[in-house]
């Protein structure tokens, strides 16, 4: 995969964890559970936590990326 693309994913994936984040906060606030990927992914636990291992291995290369 090239570069551009991997910072492309990686970009997307760092937003919509941040969204997803702030979500979940704001819920707990509410007292209601707003976390988008586990309202997508719920009944597949396995693949909710690929997408969360995703999200921060794309936090981790926009921190170290040139």
């Amino acid at each position: 995969m090239e570069k551009s693309m991997i910072k492309t994913v990686a970009k997307f994936l760092v937003i919509i964890g941040a969204i997803n984040w702030g979500l979940v906060g704001l819920g707990n606030l509410m007292g209601s559970d707003m976390n988008i990927v586990h309202m997508l992914l719920g009944g597949m636990d396995m693949l909710e936590d690929i997408v969360y291992v995703l999200v921060g291995l794309s936090g981790i290369y926009g921190l170290i990326r040139k």
